[in-house]
């Protein structure tokens, strides 16, 4: 009797793919996260290379207009 039961059981567990596409879609969603970091953090850097650039732009401008 418990054998049938376990055998029942453990084909339905088998056939059962629910938990094998949870998974799949999480792995796809940390790819895609750890994609937009990447692309964030090299955004990030060149924008802040921008600022410091116009930053001394503007206080090279500000100065030659002080003297």
């Amino acid at each position: 009797m418990w054998g049938i039961k376990i055998k029942t059981l453990l084909q339905k567990f088998c056939a059962d793919k629910s938990g094998a596409t949870a998974i799949e879609y999480g792995l796809i969603a940390s790819l895609i996260a750890v994609a937009i970091i990447t692309s964030v953090e090299v955004v990030g850097t060149e924008n802040s290379k921008n600022f410091d650039n116009v930053s001394t732009k503007w206080d090279e401008a500000v100065a030659s207009q002080a003297n």
